[in-house]
């Protein structure tokens, strides 16, 4: 082992997966947790609904994580996740499964023994957990968007570098299962195959009123509300703006959340899906550390719904680089790159997360890759611009923790992507057009917008700018 470098011996074993079994043993074990009894990277899913429990098994698909610890504020998805991974392990043939329970995230992040958590809660407490995380030391893989607002994507990026630890953002699209059609794509846009890029044409989809009006029920018993309000604000509770109670049964097919469609807890598609694909866009054009220049968007909002955000939007959106990204919810769901020598499309076709992923289809009779000429996505040549190796997401992340390097999707990107995403959003609130300074991170001569970069916590308990200064990093 003293003859090969870190990089040298996971490209000999887990790149080419013939040791991956025998890998736990074999790592040093300063790289684990210091109680960790198998050598492996022990993993804690925060938040258990229908993204954390995808996360969770997409996490124990892999021997090198071991999934040892659940915590959620509601004790029915609390007690379904750790009946699953029980019944994960056993099938692997262990007869007696150790997995503890949490209802504080912070009680977790105190175990010294945890190397790493999934944090799949609310998009409104991805900042708090994450950070926490962060400065406890520990490795994070955090759903998409990767924050809430501007702000707190700059606090989160600052504390995993300041900390050194591994994020990776859930931007699954940047790895090549399984949606197959973004790598090649981007690659070949990224490598000129267009030739000069000139705009990128991007669906996101729409979601549309519930139908039905704001009222306070009753909070269930099985469900710490006022935990789970967290830094939001202060309202009654409405299942329609949290999760579904009803039981999910065996397999735990949670519904989707009604907190995606409630501004207060999450933005909408703009930052939902758009996430996920204006963070291809910037990767493909080589401004995944920058950001748009200017921003003029428009969108209706829902009223007088129990949901909240947008409906029908149009944004353009034009970067230093003379590239102009168009969202509307016409356009098909995916990204058209459009260049002087042709166009190239991708999508995720006919593949869905989860069978309640809005408008997420293509026509299944088209391809979730095509150009306007078969050959700009023909074999790139060997000198050409690669993206990272990434098989899979999930094992992207566990190997990066190993290697101590960054992931396909690191902190610093998915910042990026999310603030050209909530700055789409501010302009869609504002209805005027909006000059943004991606090196300072700041609106240019807007502090009406500038003002919408953060919200102010309902409570000094979840304040972020505070424990980032109890940290010593604001």
């Amino acid at each position: 082992m003293n003859q090969f470098t870190r990089r040298e011996f996971l490209k000999s074993t887990l790149l080419s997966g013939a040791s991956l079994l025998l890998l736990p043993t074999l790592l040093p074990r300063s790289v684990f947790g210091a109680a960790s009894p198998n050598r492996r990277l022990q993993i804690a899913q925060i938040g258990c609904g229908r993204e954390g429990r995808a996360d969770m098994a997409g996490v124990m698909a892999h021997s090198l994580g071991r999934v040892i610890a659940v915590c959620d504020l509601d004790n029915k998805r609390l007690a379904a996740a750790k009946e699953a991974v029980i019944e994960f392990y056993q099938g692997k043939g262990e007869a007696d499964v150790a997995v503890q329970t949490y209802h504080d995230y912070r009680d977790v992040l105190a175990r010294p023994d945890i190397d790493g958590v999934i944090v799949s809660t609310p998009d409104h407490w991805h900042a708090l957990v994450a950070t926490s995380a962060a400065l406890a030391g520990k490795h994070i893989y955090c759903q998409k968007p990767l924050t809430y607002n501007i702000a707190e994507a700059i606090a989160l990026r600052t504390a995993v570098r300041a900390k050194k630890v591994i994020l990776q953002a859930g931007s699954q699209q940047r790895s090549a299962h399984p949606f197959a059609a973004f790598r090649p794509a981007s690659e070949a846009v990224r490598n000129g195959r267009v030739g000069k890029l000139a705009t990128i044409r991007v669906g996101i989809g729409i979601d549309s009123p519930r139908g039905q009006p704001p009222a306070a029920m009753p909070v269930p018993p099985n469900l710490d509300y006022e935990r789970w309000l967290g830094p939001a604000p202060e309202q009654p509770y409405m299942e329609g703006r949290v999760h579904p109670q009803k039981d999910p049964g065996q397999r735990g097919e949670y519904g989707r959340p009604g907190w995606i469609t409630t501004e207060d807890f999450g933005l909408g598609m703009i930052t939902n899906w758009g996430a996920h694909h204006i963070d291809i866009a910037q990767w493909a054009m080589g401004m995944e550390l920058s950001g748009p220049a200017t921003i003029e968007a428009h969108a209706e909002f829902m009223t007088g719904d129990i949901w909240t955000v947008h409906r029908d939007y149009h944004a353009d959106m034009q970067y230093a680089n003379g590239v102009q990204i168009v969202l509307d919810n016409k356009y098909e769901t995916g990204l058209r790159f459009e260049g002087s020598e042709g166009w190239i499309f991708c999508s995720r076709g006919s593949v869905r997360v989860t069978s309640s992923d809005g408008a997420a289809g293509s026509d299944p009779k088209l391809s979730a890759l095509r150009a306007s000429d078969a050959k700009l996505l023909s074999p790139l040549p060997k000198d050409a611009v690669r993206w990272p190796a990434s098989s899979n997401h999930y094992l992207n992340w566990l190997e990066s923790i190993v290697a101590n390097s960054d992931p396909v999707a690191p902190v610093d990107q998915a910042a990026r992507s999310l603030e050209a995403c909530a700055a789409t959003w501010i302009g869609m609130k504002l209805k005027r057009k909006l000059t943004w300074d991606p090196a300072k991170e700041a609106f240019v001569g807007d502090p009406e917008a500038d003002a919408l970069r953060s919200r102010k916590p309902r409570k000094a308990e979840y304040d972020l700018d505070a424990l980032m200064k109890k940290a010593g990093l604001a």
